[in-house]
């Protein structure tokens, strides 16, 4: 296992002859074609014009992959050796799509630049090791090739995205952000914030006790998160509604619950119980307005009813707690 994970069952480059050479370039460029492909099928029911551009991609690795083919059946004969990326030490790796999920079309875009680039990379290196000079002009071109590529995705995206297409896939991007962790993190932060007041300072006003409030509040932070994770898990597959990955939802609700309750509950921590109950309500007072200003910006609610929403909800609870605690 040892050996293995220190690579000893690779090749160095190095040691690569030109044959070698050149099957590792057809197959890295089989990958890659099959890579833009996928990428193209991700993208292409949010963002069909994105999805283009990366189909085009993959025709032009086909195109690459042909001229390499023909380059070694000229020179070696038919049968191609089988050498992949795997097998080589140091080389380069290409995560599948499935691994890059959701495909963002920032994260699509800026792998196939490093794709492209490191494809140059490979055969600068290549031409170096070869004294074919048919085979040394075929790499020179291919880096060539692949370095004008290296903004070959900015380009086509000019060929298939004007601005009204642009301005589309953006929307759709920025509404598939909001729903898979604005809106999700957002649940998550109101209820942590809020319905954690209540038994925070309830334990604070009944003790006395900094440190048994802390407990409490920590007990109710990492509880609510947990329980909260869970039931956006549970409630919804995201296949029908489009909200995304379930897991991404619920950590983000679960997160952002538990970050929710410990904002007012780390406070505390100090010893001295009025510093930090005082220290508390001002947490809590930019809390409650950092959920008003998320529902604001993101989710399109009025200034107005967010805050009344927020803060009157926020107060009830609050002088719920402050009651049972003086009780």
């Amino acid at each position: 296992m040892f050996s293995r994970l220190l690579g000893a069952h690779r090749r160095p480059f190095s040691s690569l002859s030109e044959q070698e050479i050149l099957a590792l370039a057809v197959s890295s460029e089989e990958d890659d074609a099959r890579i833009y492909r996928a990428y193209a099928d991700g993208l292409r029911d949010a963002f069909p014009h994105s999805a283009a551009v990366f189909e085009e991609m993959a025709e032009e690795e086909d195109g690459h992959r042909a001229a390499l083919i023909e380059a070694h059946r000229e020179r070696f004969g038919e049968r191609i050796p089988l050498i992949r990326r795997e097998h080589v030490r140091g080389y380069y790796d290409r995560k599948p799509d499935w691994l890059v999920r959701p495909l963002g079309l920032d994260k699509v875009r800026s792998q196939a630049e490093q794709m492209e680039e490191q494809a140059h990379r490979f055969y600068v290196e290549a031409a170096k090791r070869t004294e074919d000079a048919g085979i040394r002009k075929l790499l020179g071109d291919l880096a060539i090739a692949e370095k004008r590529h290296e903004s070959l995705a900015h380009r086509l995206s000019e060929k298939h995205l004007g601005e009204d297409e642009r301005a589309e896939e953006e929307k759709t991007e920025r509404k598939q952000f909001i729903l898979t962790y604005v809106q999700p993190g957002l649940a998550g932060l109101m209820d942590g914030s809020v319905s954690t007041l209540a038994p925070i300072f309830a334990a604070a006003f009944a003790t006395g006790d900094t440190w048994q409030t802390f407990l409490v509040g920590l007990a109710a932070s990492i509880g609510a998160g947990i329980s909260m994770g869970f039931t956006e898990v549970a409630s919804d597959d995201g296949v029908i509604s489009g909200r995304g990955s379930p897991i991404r939802r619920g950590l983000a609700t679960g997160i952002m619950t538990t970050v929710g309750g410990l904002g007012h509950a780390l406070p505390y921590l100090i010893p001295h119980f009025w510093v930090a109950t005082i220290i508390a309500f001002i947490i809590v007072f930019i809390e409650l307005w950092a959920i008003a200003w998320i529902q604001n910006r993101y989710m399109e609610t009025p200034w107005s009813r967010a805050t009344f929403q927020v803060v009157l909800g926020g107060a009830l609870v609050f002088a719920a707690g402050m009651l049972i605690g003086n009780a």
